[in-house]
């Protein structure tokens, strides 16, 4: 299916590429060619658009279905306006605006939005900066105040120490998701080659260290005084809003800020290639990939909507043409073609990840792309091709609009990028549009016969699987340091009529409760809860079979894994490719998944093809197929990746703990997709079995929410009523013995730039009410927030993470706490001893009662936003029918939290936060750590974990 249609813009500060759709096509809609028939007319979204006399544009969408509002400030603005030398600075600048302005404290955004019940954070991509926050609609005011502060009095607060301190955030951030992260600089490398030096899309959004170091705070501040002014940006606002009033505090906190330089449009600079560039990159990845990378055109332009078109056909699922000559037959383990788009150059992208079992060179890989290539020539455009793109965007486009931030989005993009908020209309008369000849028109263009970026990433020492040797070298990076001083930069001088310093108070809290369910049970035991809406016309199913991977023999974990995914191949009736047409003909997902305590069954469809999704599911559930050849190739695929997570830290890290926690002879010490040695034993009528004993409705719990009423829910889960029980006990677990002296664990993972921290014990089971309960209360001022203070110390105030947590997780088996971060390297034993001092701390004094406050005034005041979605709200359904809840028991954990005392909260810190009794696991560089942690005073062991 085509992917993302509705373009949002909350993107990784990392992405290397932002797909942005707008206007219309430009195609003739009156050529004699096959064409879509949407089904859809008109604006989608309803908005109110004007600007303020500084340039600001403000869109306003109302939406009263939930007592919640969106703030979106989009800045135009992203790395494709830095200066060659200059990179990250962008980026750099979305965390410097969270460190407070004239009248907001150092980290108090964080605190007041917190405390407010909301959720908030900030994206940057190569185009455009955001920071966003969903509160209380109670909260409007208090937001648009937090957000004027910062666009109009950022500048004295910007202090070199600030400065220093976001440098390293910056750098460890780099560290956790590229540097240290298989593949991680795939998308660096690669706009590297593609583009010239220079060029805005040269470099990555996150930028280079060696940049970082180079500039200094004045540095900082002049590109802030450049971008950030407000004829440069766009406030978006939806929600349970009062437009009268919204529109007086917009112009309140915003009409007097000044307007900044004017901005020139940058021009449009897709890349060009004379010949095609081999490039290669050894990294600490078990399976090889191979990426074809060539330059097309721009978001916007005529030929974007035929080229995702294209993409589809060749590499868009198991529809497409890669998977059956890659994947199906085992070679690879994914395959995949994209059009990734951004605001000045698209690039048109086939990747491969090899299976080394099957395939002994790169080289192989790309003779066959060439060959499916040739083969799509042959086979031409399809009428389903055409018919599967029609249904992504009706599904895509309805499925965005099921949550107020995800409408506020598409309209600030829409304004971003083509000056139309509301744009979805456009982008399905464009889709629309699309013909087989013009698919086949730009195949021609832009991707037969075209130069490319050809990177082959290998496991390292092993550059001889490359596809052929690089020919390309980026020109090395020498720029001059910063030299002479910078006069400080004063922000303008801002006079108002009211005393910002003063903090808006916020309007009365809305109650929300869980929302009005019905409830029905099936003569075979299945028990159902669900939720009629209508806010948009789609319907979500969970049907939770409870076991999950914990049916799994210890000596041969894995099963239920696989099972679950063989649930997502072929029946005995269909193949995997038909089947995935059906789906994507309607627009629908069914996907089986097997973690933890459950076996999980979702459904997502539009409300009008229901009962066909229905027809496939009773087919997937009643009728799988079990094919030997499906088997092997997911065995396959399973081993491989197996191989492939050694190389992941935080994966490792994952599997340490539940070795330490619970040992490897129980099932919850092992992998739950299995090791290699029990993947190697497991069987086809391994798989058989465990779905006759276990894929039964006994124990199943299932959830409805949607545009769909009682009844039509009933009709429509009538396959269900004939499914036949079958009993089966769940297994049951003793207590595990807490070591009076925890150890370390050190698990190697050799040349890692960054150490990954996990310090853990066992701690209480799930309780909606109780000792679990309180306990999570009593955590949040801990570890269990932005402002906490384990974050605060190791990332803001020390700099050695990206982010660092603390929380307790119980389910009906078992419990844990655990706290943890990645670190950089050099900072793992120091991080360890501030970890360590800083629970034992809390454990000794406790919370204090302003911690209290927060702590209430964030858990009571958070429930707007808790079941706005669809998803959302089978999520508290299938909570409350997992550990049979009623409904009443939020309004009683409300009543707890109103009454809780820093008394009782500081009993749970002194009885469960005893950090000799913690076990503290490690993955890093054991060669240069193993002599530093014995200053920790503890026996290290040396840990491998199951692989």
């Amino acid at each position: 299916m085509i992917k993302n249609l509705k373009r949002n813009l909350a993107l990784s500060a990392v992405a290397a590429s932002v797909i942005v759709l707008g206007a219309c096509s430009t195609a003739d809609k009156d050529k004699d060619q096959e064409q879509l028939d949407t089904g859809l007319s008109g604006s989608t979204i309803p908005y109110e658009k004007y600007e303020l006399d500084n340039g600001l544009t403000v869109v306003l969408h109302q939406d009263d279905s939930d007592p919640l509002v969106e703030v979106n400030i989009t800045y135009h603005v992203g790395s494709a306006r830095e200066e060659l030398g200059r990179s990250g600075f962008a980026h750099f600048f979305e965390h410097m605006m969270f460190q407070g302005s004239e009248n907001v404290a150092d980290e108090e955004h964080f605190k007041i939005v917190t405390e407010a019940g909301g959720t908030m954070n900030g994206s940057t991509n190569s185009d455009i900066t955001n920071y966003y926050q969903t509160v209380p609609v109670n909260q409007l005011e208090k937001v648009l105040w937090l957000e004027a502060d910062r666009m109009g009095f950022l500048l004295d607060a910007v202090t070199q120490e600030k400065f220093e301190n976001q440098r390293e955030t910056v750098k460890n951030e780099r560290g956790q998701r590229v540097d240290n992260q298989p593949y991680g600089l795939r998308f660096e490398r690669t706009g590297e080659a593609l583009y010239p030096v220079g060029h805005p899309y040269s470099w990555s959004t996150i930028g280079y260290v060696e940049d970082l170091d180079r500039v200094n705070v004045n540095d900082l501040k002049k590109f802030f005084q450049q971008w950030y002014g407000p004829n440069n940006a766009v406030l978006t606002i939806g929600g349970a809003i009062d437009k009268t009033e919204t529109k007086a505090w917009v112009e309140k906190y915003f009409g007097s800020i000044p307007r900044g330089p004017e901005v020139t449009k940058a021009e449009k600079a897709p890349a060009k290639l004379a010949e095609t560039r081999y490039i290669t990159l050894e990294d600490k990845v078990h399976l090889p990939l191979l990426q074809i990378t060539m330059p097309t055109v721009y978001a916007k332009h005529p030929d974007e909507a035929p080229l995702d078109v294209l993409a589809d056909i060749l590499g868009g699922g198991k529809t497409s043409l890669l998977y059956k000559n890659m994947v199906k037959n085992g070679l690879a383990i994914q395959a995949f073609a994209s059009h990734p788009c951004r605001e000045l150059a698209c690039e048109f992208t086939l990747l491969s990840l090899v299976n080394p079992q099957k395939v002994q060179s790169l080289k192989q890989m790309q003779t066959i792309i060439d060959e499916t290539l040739v083969e799509f020539e042959e086979r031409g455009v399809q009428d389903d091709d055409l018919q599967r793109t029609k249904a992504s965007i009706e599904s895509n486009t309805i499925f965005g609009l099921q949550s107020v931030a995800g409408k506020v989005r598409q309209l600030a993009s829409g304004e971003i990028f083509s000056n139309e908020p509301d744009g979805i209309q456009a982008d399905i008369e464009r889709y629309n549009a699309v013909t087989k000849e013009d698919v086949m028109r730009v195949y021609n263009q832009y991707v037969k016969n075209k130069p490319a970026v050809v990177l082959s990433i290998v496991p390292k020492g092993q550059a001889q699987l490359a596809v052929a040797e690089q020919n390309f070298t980026l020109p090395e990076r020498n720029f001059e340091a910063q030299t002479g001083e910078q006069a400080d930069i004063k922000q303008a001088v801002i006079k108002d009529d009211f005393d910002r310093s003063i903090q808006p108070s916020a309007g009365v809290n809305p109650i929300v409760g869980i929302p009005d369910f019905w409830k029905h049970n099936l003569d075979n035991g299945i028990e159902i809860l669900g939720v009629d809406t209508k806010e948009t016309p789609t319907v979500f199913m969970n049907i939770a079979m409870e076991g999950g991977t914990l049916l799994d023999s210890p000596s041969k974990p894995g099963v239920a894994s696989m099972t679950a995914q063989m649930m997502n191949e072929s029946t005995a009736l269909s193949s995997n490719e038909e089947l995935a047409n059906r789906l994507a003909l309607l627009g629908s997902r069914i996907t089986f998944t097997s973690s933890g305590r459950y076996t999980n069954v979702y459904v997502t469809s539009l409300s009008k093809n229901l009962d066909e999704t229905l027809v496939i599911l009773k087919e997937k559930l009643f009728s799988p197929g079990f094919k030997e050849e499906d088997f092997t190739r997911l065995k396959q695929n399973t081993l491989q990746g197996l191989q492939q997570v050694l190389k992941n830290p935080s994966a490792l890290a994952s599997r340490a703990r539940a070795l330490v926690l619970y040992g490897e002879d129980t099932i919850l010490g092992q992998p739950e997709g299995g090791t290699t040695a029990s993947v190697e034993s497991i069987t086809v009528d391994d798989l058989k079995a465990y779905y006759d004993a276990y894929y039964r409705p006994n124990l199943v719990d299932m959830v409805v929410v949607g545009d769909i009423s009682k009844a039509q829910a009933l009709e429509a889960t009538k396959l269900l009523a004939t499914w036949e029980a079958k009993s089966y006990e769940l297994p049951s677990f003793g207590e595990f013995d807490a070591p009076e002296k925890g150890k370390i664990y050190l698990v190697d993972n050799p040349g890692g730039v960054q150490s990954v921290i996990s310090i853990v014990k066992h701690a209480m089971v799930y309780d909606a009410e109780g000792e679990y309960f309180k306990s999570r209360l009593m955590n949040f001022p801990l570890g269990g927030m932005f402002n906490s203070r384990i974050n605060l110390n190791l990332r803001e105030d020390k700099g050695y993470t990206y982010g660092a947590r603390s929380g307790f997780s119980g389910g009906k088996l078992t419990g844990t706490f655990s706290a943890g971060a990645d670190v950089a390297g050099q900072h793992t034993v120091a991080s360890i001893q501030e970890f360590l001092s800083e629970i034992s701390e809390y454990q000794k004094s406790g919370m204090t009662e302003e911690e209290l406050e927060l702590m209430k005034k964030a858990y009571t005041q958070r429930d707007a936003l808790s079941s706005e979605t669809p998803t959302r709200k089978a999520g508290i359904l299938i909570r409350m029918l997992g550990y049979d809840l009623d409904k009443e028991y939020r309004d009683r954990q409300k009543d707890i939290i109103n009454k809780v005392t820093t008394e009782e909260l500081n009993k749970l810190a002194a009885r469960w936060l005893d950090t000799d009794s913690m076990d503290i696991i490690v993955v890093g560089d054991a060669e240069t750590l193993r002599e530093q942690l014995t200053v920790l005073d503890r026996e290290i062991v040396d840990l491998s974990v199951p692989k």
